[in-house]
């Protein structure tokens, strides 16, 4: 499904792979993606322009074709254009049976990952999938991408136990249990920790996209205040 090509354009599909939950193609000029989460991995290739991202509230960007960006299941993230041509972007959502979630806290930290081999074997896999997944068992399934990341992961530093995936839960419930006689909207909510409400929305349109059942994707650009 295509948004609006003035301002974007979008695919977005559910593979018959095991371990990608969906495949997502964009080409952004204008639009930021407010903070929010997902229940998998995200591992994403630019084929072109700039990107400007936090992960877990620290930021970082990533330009060219060279480089990989792995952000964890759980932990938020936001993302926006940086230049006038915005970026073209290729995704894969793989699921705990490709990455573990006790891995998460390692890529916190470092979520962009420089290695060309990776970049070209991801880049191998679009392509598979672009033809149905038939071709995927013969040229590049998802098992050659997992060696490779784990071969990253375990060469970086790990975070606390669960610090990462599990730090939205428990400031959730502490800011809950500060206010607990006079309530706290979700507006409010939001701001304290550092999320926006319309994320998940936003988590849940993109699932719609390759089932067809959202008809018109909401126009991008950078998210009203509400």
């Amino acid at each position: 499904m295509t948004g609006d090509r003035s301002r974007a354009s979008i695919s977005a599909w559910k593979p018959q792979v095991p371990g990608i939950s969906e495949v997502f193609h964009a080409h952004f000029t204008d639009h930021a993606y407010p903070a929010h989460t997902h229940d998998t991995w995200d591992l994403m290739i630019l084929d072109d322009g700039s990107v400007d991202f936090a992960l877990d509230r620290r930021r970082h960007g990533a330009t060219g074709d060279s480089c990989v960006l792995l952000l964890p299941p759980g932990v938020p993230h936001d993302g926006r254009t940086v230049t006038a041509s915005g970026f073209r972007k290729r995704n894969l959502y793989l699921d705990v049976s490709v990455l573990p979630q006790r891995l998460a806290g390692r890529a916190v930290d470092t979520p962009v990952l420089k290695d060309r081999l990776l970049r070209h074997r991801i880049h191998q896999l679009h392509a598979a999938l672009a033809y149905g997944g038939r071709r995927v068992g013969g040229r590049v399934p998802p098992v050659v991408l997992q060696e490779r990341l784990h071969f990253h992961l375990a060469a970086l530093r790990p975070g606390g136990p669960g610090r990462a995936a599990h730090r939205p839960a428990t400031e959730s419930r502490d800011v809950l249990d500060s206010r607990t006689r006079v309530g706290m909207s979700l507006r409010e909510a939001a701001a304290v920790l550092h999320a926006h409400p319309t994320g998940k929305r936003i988590d849940q349109a993109r699932e719609l996209l390759p089932s067809g059942h959202l008809k018109a994707f909401p126009r991008a650009g950078r998210p009203r205040r509400t």
